[in-house]
């Protein structure tokens, strides 16, 4: 199992210009405090841009590969579920920064801001 499938990541929407993805918050993904794990914010974030840099590439020749994430925890985040919304910055054929802003749904709470640089590679088989 990967962690997509562990965690229950969805996706909503996957274009060139936008890709939207869900996630449920449950326990496991959650500090002893009770608050979503810095982490999960910056995996929902790196998975939203990579899908995005990923989506138009010919996989059996190219592929994403981060380079650089950052992300700012605005707000916690307790219940319901997190949506990660990803947008190109710069869309290049080597280089693509993706901006990613992740809400809860149920109350539109910004919980966290992120940006993530991909590198376009070879497949190397």
């Amino acid at each position: 199992m990967n962690a997509i499938e562990y965690l229950n990541i969805s996706t909503e929407k996957l274009t060139a210009e936008e890709v939207i993805l869900t996630m449920p918050i449950r326990d496991e993904v959650k500090q002893p405090y009770g608050i979503v794990h810095g982490g999960i914010n910056a995996l929902l974030a790196e998975t939203a841009g990579s899908f995005g840099a990923n989506y138009g590439l010919d996989n059996t020749k190219q592929v994403p590969v981060g380079l650089d994430i950052h992300t700012h925890h605005i707000a916690q985040a307790t219940e319901g579920t997190l949506r990660a919304i990803a947008k190109p910055i710069h869309a290049g054929r080597q280089i693509q920064t993706w901006q990613i802003d992740t809400f809860v749904v149920e109350t539109g709470k910004h919980t966290s801001s992120s940006t993530l640089t991909a590198m376009i590679i070879p497949v190397r088989r």
